[in-house]
């Protein structure tokens, strides 16, 4: 289900099948939509593939939006939105089951340290919930850029009720709290290495804020692996191939904190004293 496998083909073929009507395309996403009903767990999370799962794949998975891209799609076709007007009343319960579960899902892998709700980790324990790691250099840690996708998928839910609202706030607070300022990440032409580069991070004042992709559960620091899994806390302590072919800084969240979390806050009328006034639910 991840990088956009199955759900977006889903979405090409119900556009298909409504400028053709041809069966066969009908048919094809009705199976595909079968398909990622059946792989949901019990308790609400889509593993990264399916069936037969292993390893990392089955957990539950935010990387790459595999989730929430079924999540995403399901949603629609619940909701009969163009072009899933054809899909019959029992899938279309069906779906809007599997995302309501989807949701609750969601909120029981939020992250909790030291009483305080944070955001997600790439993927989780299938059964506990738990952060867990995937490839050697990809450790269990809170992820600032899946999380920016969780947070906006929460925030489009309609009349969202205290818990999802509580999530968010959560998830905002952390952004805001472990931005990283005075630093930028740069490419530094370097003919010795191969691919004539490096990735070094430079002080500059005048930088905007930028995020980590993995912070440590327990410190909230910015953490870096190499191929060989160790923790390292500076980019410039792994490898030079892992440093410059995987993506360690981003600006993830900060479209969010800057227009997409006030107009959420705007549209449920939230103040800005709930917006930060926010803690753990039991």
């Amino acid at each position: 289900l991840d990088n956009g496998a199955t759900h977006t083909q889903l979405r090409y073929l119900a556009k298909v099948y409504n400028a053709t009507g041809q069966e066969r395309f009908r048919q094809a996403f009705l199976k595909g939509t079968d398909y990622l009903l059946e792989a949901q767990y019990p308790n609400g999370g889509w593993p990264q593939s399916y069936p037969s799962p292993r390893g990392y794949s089955k957990f539950i998975t935010f990387n790459d939006g595999a989730m929430l891209g079924a999540m995403s799609v399901l949603r629609d076709i619940a909701s009969k939105k163009p072009p899933y007007s054809f899909v019959d009343e029992d899938r279309c319960k069906r779906a809007k089951k599997a995302v309501k579960k989807g949701v609750e899902c969601i909120l029981k892998c939020q992250i909790i340290v030291d009483g305080k709700r944070t955001a997600w980790c790439q993927q989780h324990d299938h059964i506990t919930f738990e952060p867990r790691p995937a490839r050697s250099f990809e450790p269990a840690a809170i992820t600032a850029g899946e999380s920016v996708g969780v947070v906006e998928f929460l925030m489009s839910i309609d009349n969202p009720d205290p818990n999802v609202t509580e999530a968010v706030q959560s998830a905002v607070a952390w952004f805001d709290r472990v931005k990283l300022t005075g630093i930028r990440q740069v490419n530094k032409p370097d003919q010795s290495l191969q691919g004539g580069y490096d990735k070094v991070v430079i002080e500059d004042a005048n930088a905007p804020p930028i995020w980590a992709r993995f912070y440590e559960l327990s410190s909230n620091r910015p953490i870096f692996c190499g191929r060989d899994g160790k923790v390292q806390y500076r980019l410039a302590d792994i490898e030079h191939e892992r440093r410059t072919h995987y993506t360690w800084y981003g600006y993830w969240p900060a479209e969010l904190l800057a227009k997409d979390y006030p107009k959420w806050q705007k549209k449920c009328d939230l103040d800005s004293a709930t917006r930060l006034g926010v803690g753990a639910r039991p």
